[in-house]
């Protein structure tokens, strides 16, 4: 029996998980492109769930961006891994029969395309309901369902123009607006959902319920820079512009060797700042007396820790500030931030070898769980690489069914549809059942 062989040879070479995620035996549906949606995805794979990424036949756009490494691309490679990949033609409804089949056995959909384009694809909240009365459904738009905006096409930057993240970067020298220089919109958005949907699960637990959890990124963005980047918008009786607060922030110091960031902020750290620069006179300094007056005279304060601190070398002064217990450190670049002192004794960045990558090193999930460790599970999947696992072994087609697939001969999977069974071995330690096709 083709399903059973398949079944005992994946319980046979799979690796044994010593633990288990805290989301272990939760089936989530990811259809997104790019970032936000697919590395909200990533996260809860992290913590155990299966994760099938559904894709068109030539791959989602995130692909084809960025120079690829054995067939993925490094970006794709941290935005997907651990997931299924698994590629359908949803404008065929054979596609749409197994999505449908699919959503039936899962616990969540994930999908971030433009609002009404779910709906003409015949996948809307309502007819997944139909199919599957708790599941959890994900909705990740730009601008949200309504007004202006709602219709267009997005991407990072235009959040950040549109958030306020730009003026808050502004240079306080040219005036020039500013961006930040990674994704962070669709990164946030991604910590959002993700966050979102493990209470949405949490809900279902006691309820019995699903939902639909709708987020835009201009929401999650704003939201995310209100606290203090939108300080002056908190009070509508003391309106101010927050540009004015934000400036304290830039606190970047060179030395005579490179660059550190110091900040003294409680009235014992100003102290420690003050010993360690050399400049016992400023504690008793009537403009820096208490944490008020170092707020208002903020751009003073700061010029003269600035002259001051130019004076040492980075190692010298970032020690004196430590023994000072002034919070301190170094400005990494990305290249040593490897071989960084505290990032090596957290084992922060996690070193794999991974058959036809060699050593691939990604974030360690910052979240550790003492009873239900989050680990990374796999490398990103090639494209449809876990296509005839999903249809024969979870959704039960057989090999007939999956020959009359009208796209089976475009699939460009590593598992090719066959109709004799082949073990893989990956390391010596996982197999991996897949159906081949016979030549025709």
């Amino acid at each position: 029996d083709l399903h059973l062989s398949l079944r005992r040879q994946r319980q046979m070479c799979i690796r044994d998980r010593i633990t288990m995620g805290p989301l272990e035996g939760i089936k989530i549906i990811d259809l997104c492109a790019m970032v936000s949606g697919p590395l909200a995805a990533t996260m809860l794979a992290d913590q155990g769930a299966e994760v099938i990424k559904v894709e068109p036949l030539g791959g989602e756009q995130m692909r084809h961006m960025g120079r690829p490494y054995n067939g993925v691309p490094s970006t794709f490679y941290s935005v997907n891994r651990g997931k299924k990949s698994l590629a359908l033609n949803l404008k065929s409804e054979e596609g749409k029969a197994i999505l449908r089949k699919l959503i039936a056995e899962s616990d969540v959909l994930i999908q971030n395309f433009r609002p009404g384009a779910i709906e003409r694809m015949g996948f809307g909240e309502d007819v997944v309901r139909e199919l599957n009365k708790k599941i959890i459904y994900v909705s990740i738009s730009g601008f949200g369902e309504e007004g202006p905006y709602a219709h267009q096409r997005v991407y990072d930057p235009v959040i950040q123009a549109l958030s306020g993240a730009t003026d808050i970067q502004t240079d306080k020298e040219t005036g020039r607006p500013k961006m930040f220089r990674v994704i962070i919109a669709d990164k946030v958005t991604s910590l959002t959902a993700s966050q979102a949907i493990t209470a949405a699960l949490f809900s279902r637990e006691k309820s019995g319920r699903g939902q639909h959890i709708r987020l835009s990124m201009l929401e999650t963005m704003v939201g995310f820079l209100w606290p203090e980047g939108m300080s002056g918008l908190v009070y509508a009786e003391r309106e101010f512009d927050p540009a004015r607060a934000t400036g304290a922030m830039d606190l970047i110091y060179q030395t005579k060797d490179g660059f550190i960031t110091a900040g003294a902020i409680t009235d014992s750290e100003w102290r420690g700042m003050c010993n360690a620069v050399g400049r016992e006179d400023l504690i008793e300094d009537e403009r820096f007396a208490t944490s008020l007056d170092r707020v208002r005279n903020s751009e003073l304060r700061k010029q003269i820790t600035a002259d001051e601190i130019a004076k040492w070398n980075s190692a010298e002064i970032l020690g004196r500030l430590d023994r000072e217990t002034v919070p301190s450190a170094p400005l990494l670049k990305r290249t040593e931030l490897l071989d960084h002192e505290q990032i090596l004794a957290n084992d922060t960045v996690l070193r794999q070898e991974i058959e036809g990558f060699g050593e691939v090193r990604q974030a360690r999930p910052a979240a550790r769980f003492s009873e239900t460790p989050s680990e990374i599970g796999a490398p990103a999947p090639r494209l449809g690489e876990h296509t005839d696992d999903i249809l024969v072994e979870e959704l039960g087609l057989d090999a007939a069914e999956l020959a009359r697939l009208p796209w089976a001969d475009d699939v460009p999977s590593t598992s090719c549809i066959a109709y004799d069974i082949e073990t893989l071995s990956v390391n010596g330690s996982i197999c991996v059942g897949h159906i081949r096709r016979a030549p025709r």
